[in-house]
């Protein structure tokens, strides 16, 4: 067993290649908890911040970009590109799905064809708008 320092880098290492996003509240916590487990991702849940649980649409689009972390959201609010400028997108991934499951396939798609093989960029999405649809 090492020191506390060594133990964790290894931790830290892990997570410094994990996509990093910020997932607001109509996502279910179901996928919230995959993203974190099945496909390793950075996740900030919006419902698990008292200060951020009720905030509105543009608070939760400036603080992903604040936070370098891509915004995955079920709202398609955010294609609106008078509210949500394309060049101040922190990259903005709106997901349509029937369930569950078939959400969580789109996100493994996202990790295979678009985090993963951008992992040296945090920021892969960074400016841009996608909508996942199954």
């Amino acid at each position: 067993m090492g020191t506390l320092a060594s133990e964790l880098r290894v931790i830290a290492a892990d997570l410094a290649q994990a996509p990093r996003v910020y997932v607001d509240a109509n996502v279910p916590l179901g996928v919230v908890r995959a993203m974190r487990q099945a496909l390793g991702w950075d996740v900030l849940f919006v419902l698990e911040h008292e200060d951020l649980r009720r905030a509105p649409d543009r608070e939760h689009f400036h603080r992903a970009r604040e936070l370098g972390r891509t915004l995955i959201t079920l709202d398609h609010d955010f294609f609106d590109d008078a509210r949500f400028p394309p060049p101040r997108s922190p990259g903005v991934v709106v997901c349509s799905a029937p369930d569950e499951p078939t959400l969580l396939r789109l996100l493994r798609d996202l990790d295979r064809d678009v985090f993963r093989p951008a992992a040296p960029d945090p920021h892969p999405l960074l400016g841009r708008k996608v909508e996942l649809v199954p």
